[in-house]
């Protein structure tokens, strides 16, 4: 496949937008681990989420 003069441009701007990706990726891997053990530390000091309550706890 033949891109002409653009060839370097363009794999260039293929691989910063997969780069791109790739660390969002990561940045949303890494901060769900993160707020997984916030919740988790909630949870073993007795604070339990609304949403994990029947509706007949609430009256």
């Amino acid at each position: 496949m033949d891109l002409g003069p653009y060839t370097s441009f363009i794999a260039t701007s293929y691989l910063a937008a997969a780069l791109v990706v790739v660390l969002l990726i990561g940045w949303i891997a890494i901060d769900y681990r993160i707020q997984k053990a916030r919740l988790r530390a909630l949870e073993e000091s007795g604070i339990s989420r609304r949403s994990g309550r029947a509706a007949t706890d609430l009256q």
